[in-house]
């Protein structure tokens, strides 16, 4: 490959695309790696460039059973692209890059860097010595080299963005084989996340969440067990600071603390995502969960009495092996129970390389298939109830950009409640822009969102409207052809449609 073969790229400037699956983790990583890129001298390639861009990034998600497929499947259908395209490079990172490794080069001989979870800092040299060396470069770390917010970072959102407070998981579900690709936990000092934080606000940022494969475990490497509840009260002394959130936390490490913490701080949302993976005692014991279904019940009682207008929502797996009938019924009986605001429902997939996988007792797709679509049910019936409840109530929003699929034909904007429920509001006749808050009035609820149809109340522009502003203007006022936005991997949510955490906490 000659480092003069650019001839696609846009004005002699070379492109890249990052592609993301998985978890709010790969996300951020996504957020750096398209950082380190943008700082090395690359671009990012136009809004539905689809493989043309001179550098292609997978960061891959090794938790569902078709991720390997996905990955190779999509790079089979650039093998073309890049066979017709000198100077074109691919490269491969995340937890699937961590376990295959060499697998990857074998099977996808075209891809130029294979890359781990430990080592994303590396991606620019290891694009330039592939390009050099005219082969294909694969490094993987075995343990992290440097804690990733040290590294450049270029944020999908000027209003609110992720914070990492720890890296890797000290659990062992048997389901799970994140650990195994991200590590041991690794905290952050809490100084070093604040300054982060409070440099964050200065640029405008009014909602942050703090992120980690095991939130609320974060003190565990530095030896202190409250250090999660005095960094949540922290953060409620930053001044410009509206929202805070986290994910994901584990029932195991959910303790009194943290409860009042989130009680008493004001910027503290009102909103939690508490995995519960199974309501089974004997099937969360084959799990390796270390609660059972009264500890998990006791900590939904204990939040709705601290904090009544909390919405909780949760991941549950159904079919684990050896799930009988009566022990999938005590996960109904749980979900009834704990009226979840919502539930992000996964079929139990096997994973080699986790103790689940060798497990007798696997069961038949069509009975996990039916257990799910009962749990789909429920949870749908129970999530229209929750947000029935929400009609009549004035809600404040932070105002979303792109959250509405339909805002453009229904004359509507969207934002989130402090609850983190989903809101599309009549447009107002001033300008509203995503950061800014509106207060309205919530007419009609859906199972996954509600509408405030009457006139919007109350308008605050914000510095983190400005900074939107900011950014919008300045990515317009660009050369013609050259988009400098970020890779379209969501706003920062604490539920995005995927298993918060891996879906493994």
């Amino acid at each position: 490959m000659s480092s003069i073969d650019r001839s696609q790229s846009v004005g002699g400037t070379r492109t890249y695309e990052v592609r993301t699956y998985g978890c709010q983790m790969n996300v951020h990583d996504s957020e750096r790696l398209s950082g380190l890129l943008e700082d090395a001298g690359y671009v990012r390639a136009p809004e539905g460039a689809d493989g043309d861009a001179d550098v292609v990034v997978f960061n891959t998600c090794a938790v569902r059973e078709n991720a390997d497929n996905k990955l190779y499947g999509n790079l089979g259908h650039l093998a073309p692209k890049k066979a017709n395209r000198p100077g074109m490079q691919i490269a491969v990172g995340g937890c699937l890059a961590q376990k295959d490794r060499d697998t990857i080069v074998k099977r996808a001989p075209w891809v130029d860097v294979v890359f781990g979870t430990h080592n994303i800092g590396k991606l620019p040299v290891l694009l330039e010595r592939a390009r050099v060396q005219e082969e294909a470069q694969v490094e993987i770390a075995e343990s992290l080299e440097a804690f990733p917010s040290t590294l450049p970072t270029r944020r999908e959102s000027a209003y609110a963005a992720w914070v990492s407070i720890s890296v890797g998981c000290n659990n062992t579900c048997t389901f799970c084989i994140v650990p195994a690709l991200r590590g041991k936990e690794k905290d952050r000092r809490p100084g070093d996340i604040l300054a982060e934080v409070e440099a964050l606000v200065a640029e405008g940022v009014s909602e942050i969440t703090l992120l980690g494969q095991n939130v609320n475990a974060y003190g565990s490497d530095i030896g202190d067990r409250e250090a999660f509840s005095r960094l949540l009260r922290a953060c409620g002394n930053i001044d410009g600071l509206e929202r805070v959130r986290f994910t994901s936390p584990h029932p195991r490490d959910f303790t009194d603390d943290v409860i009042a913490a989130m009680a008493e701080t004001p910027n503290v949302m009102p909103q939690l995502h508490m995995p519960l993976q199974s309501g089974s005692d004997p099937v969360l014991k084959a799990m390796r969960r270390s609660y059972r279904q009264e500890r998990y019940l006791g900590i939904i009682e204990k939040v709705r009495a601290a904090i009544p207008h909390a919405a909780i929502t949760t991941d549950i797996i159904v079919g684990f092996p050896g799930e009988t009938e009566e022990d999938f019924e005590q996960t109904l009986h749980v979900v009834r129970e704990a009226r979840f605001a919502q539930a992000f429902t996964f079929q139990y997939s096997k994973r080699p390389g986790t103790p689940a996988a060798e497990m007798e007792g696997q069961i038949p797709k069509a009975v996990v298939q039916e257990r799910y679509e009962r749990l789909v049910a429920l949870q749908e019936e129970i999530s229209w109830e929750e947000n029935k409840k929400q009609v009549g109530r004035t809600l404040e929003l932070m105002v979303a950009e792109g959250e509405g699929r339909k805002d453009g034909a229904t004359h509507r904007l969207s934002g989130r409640a402090p609850d983190n429920r989903l809101v599309h509001f009549t447009k107002p006749d001033q300008e509203v822009r995503p950061g800014d808050v509106v207060t309205v009035e919530i007419t009609y609820a859906a199972p996954h969102h509600l509408l405030a149809e009457g006139a919007v109340h109350d308008v605050r522009r914000t510095r983190a409207g400005d900074a939107w502003e900011k950014r919008n203007t300045a990515e317009q006022a660009k050369p013609a052809g050259v988009l400098l936005g970020l890779p379209k991997i969501g706003v920062p949510e604490p539920q995005p449609a995927v298993a918060s955490g891996c879906g493994c906490d």
